[in-house]
């Protein structure tokens, strides 16, 4: 009997499947909305929709806990700040699964998990900045 056992397996190591979870946390949190396969992102929600509860909570034992799932400091202050914030009037339901077809490879079923009333300019917004920076030096080495 399998009473009381929930959630997907993936074909991972519980070490792995906590892991898998953690990063895809950090890359959601991140960039507000990322792409994985349709299983990962119907276990991921949960998780999220906890971690913003803790931000909307606030206070340092919730820091601690969520600095337990996302281990970079800066995402955990815009956990804090910005989505706490964006999220404070609303019950839960801070994110939304959208099936975005097949993989090429493998077929197997894609997905969108994003927050709700996400940051549109989030998304890469770290890759932009690096690539204005070096095309800056590169800019100061053709002055120079």
């Amino acid at each position: 009997m399998r009473h009381g056992i929930s959630g997907r397996k993936l074909g991972r190591t519980s070490s792995h499947r906590k892991s898998l979870f953690r990063n895809l946390c950090t890359s959601l949190i991140e960039h507000e909305q990322i792409r994985t396969t349709l299983p990962k992102a119907k276990e991921l929600r949960p998780i999220v929709e906890k971690l913003v509860t803790l931000g909307k909570r606030g206070d340092l034992h919730a820091r601690r806990q969520a600095l337990s799932v996302v281990a970079d400091k800066e995402l955990v202050n815009k956990l804090f700040t910005v989505i706490a914030e964006r999220y404070k009037e609303r019950n839960g339901g801070y994110t939304r699964v959208l099936k975005n077809g097949f993989r090429f490879g493998d077929s197997a079923a894609m997905a969108v998990i994003e927050f709700v009333d996400r940051d549109v300019e989030a998304k890469g917004k770290n890759d932009r900045a690096r690539v204005a920076e070096e095309q800056a030096a590169l800019d100061a080495e053709d002055a120079a």
